[in-house]
């Protein structure tokens, strides 16, 4: 059902007088603590391609081994170890999957710290990218005598493109972030700056790389780029149409984290400014209004919902738009949970006939998530407005069979 997957995340870290791509392993403090002096520094080189998977859990039904093969020129050879870990599944996946693309994601909402240094001059730029090709593409991965692996060239073919997900030019993102002032037209310069060198090395050995980003959704967010210049350098944009509301508005009003109309019933639509363009529709229209083509325009969808707790039930009784007391409690952190969980938890769910999203409320706790009726209207939506098509955040979060996946890949057909 899938034409691509984005693996999330790499890093990129201060190196060589600029900034540079790299892999290594290292807890990220910034997941607890975004005030740390080295939050955004981390790296998960073990699960990228150092973990050995056994035969019962490798796509292909072959485990990792420790060693190459005996009669592979590289036996033997200092310095240079096996593929193993994620990086081995995903090529695995492909041998499998012929028409299965797999690009590798830099950035994300804790890994940007770096970005607006990295495109700040030409010089910067290009140290980036060449580090990014280098480690993605070519495939040269540090070597590690713990697990025997990495090595020159022991990741290529894995990836066949690179997505920059910098959250966000202009701020916005953690708190660590360097933020330029320069970062609207530093952001289409390094765009252009790779899709340049990944034209080069595409030459070079016969294939066309993708590049792709994923960018904020709302109008203020859009507005600190220059769409209709940045997307000449890409493949598409992944708009992450989502998190437009959620728990970190603690008290609330409840209000969809993923709507695909706004609801001008909603207070945070009534208090004006941006808030209008906090919808799916609204992205799109932005990125219309701002020169780019439907044809590199992709929808992101959640599988995932956000939601309150504490929430008074409301003159409808269905605890929209009401105050909370705090962020719902969650599987993995408050205020977030996958849909797989949702899907099954106590309360009422509602499909708003304006936001064209649902909701569930139990008399107490408020989420807002995706159904695959609701799914089915944003696929309607694509297909309507001629978009490229659209991806979801993230596939671990779907129910049982795929099913959100499956409403998306029978929906653009």
């Amino acid at each position: 059902m899938l034409t691509f997957i984005n693996y999330a995340f790499g890093n990129l870290y201060q190196k060589n007088g600029g900034y540079e791509c790299g892999i290594i392993n290292k807890a990220e403090p910034g997941a607890t603590n975004p005030n740390a002096a080295d939050a955004g520094t981390g790296g998960d080189a073990w699960a990228d391609y150092q973990k050995n998977f056994g035969a019962n859990e490798a796509v292909s039904g072959k485990g990792d081994t420790w060693d190459f093969p005996t009669n592979d020129p590289r036996y033997g050879k200092a310095g240079a170890g096996p593929l193993k870990g994620n990086f081995n599944q995903l090529k695995q996946l492909k041998a499998k999957h012929p028409n299965l693309k797999v690009i590798i994601s830099l950035g994300g909402w804790t890994w940007s710290r770096w970005f607006g240094k990295a495109a700040a001059t030409d010089a910067l730029r290009k140290q980036l990218v060449s580090s990014c090709i280098d480690v993605y593409i070519k495939g040269n991965l540090p070597y590690d005598a713990g697990s025997n692996a990495g090595g020159d060239g022991i990741g290529a073919d894995v990836f066949d493109g690179i997505d920059i997900d910098w959250e966000f030019p202009g701020g916005g993102g953690q708190p660590y972030n360097a933020v330029d002032p320069n970062d609207k037209k530093n952001y289409t310069l390094l765009l252009a700056e790779f899709r340049k060198q990944l034209d080069a090395i595409g030459a070079q050995n016969g294939k066309r790389y993708l590049l792709t980003v994923a960018i904020g959704a709302g109008g203020d967010k859009i507005a600190m780029t220059e769409p209709g210049e940045y997307s000449k350098s890409l493949d598409w944009i992944n708009i992450m149409s989502y998190d437009f509301h959620g728990g970190w508005e603690t008290n609330g009003p409840t209000d969809f984290q993923a709507p695909l109309y706004g609801d001008p019933d909603s207070p945070n639509y009534k208090a004006g400014q941006y808030a209008p363009t906090y919808n799916v529709d609204g992205a799109v229209k932005a990125l219309l209004a701002g020169g780019v083509p439907t044809s590199k325009i992709v929808v992101g969808v959640p599988f995932y919902g956000r939601g309150w707790t504490g929430v008074t039930k409301g003159p409808q009784g269905d605890g929209l738009y009401q105050k909370a007391t705090k962020p719902a409690p969650g599987k993995y952190e408050e205020g977030i949970q996958d849909y797989r969980l949702l899907k099954s938890a106590a309360g009422t769910v509602y499909e708003h006939p304006v936001a064209k999203t649902a909701y569930k409320f139990d008399g107490t706790t408020w989420w807002s998530y995706d159904t695959p009726g609701t799914m089915k209207l944003k696929m309607d939506y694509v297909k309507a407005q001629n978009l490229r098509g659209s991806f979801a955040w993230e596939l671990d979060g779907d129910g049982p069979n795929a099913e959100l996946l499956k409403v998306m890949s029978d929906g653009l057909k």
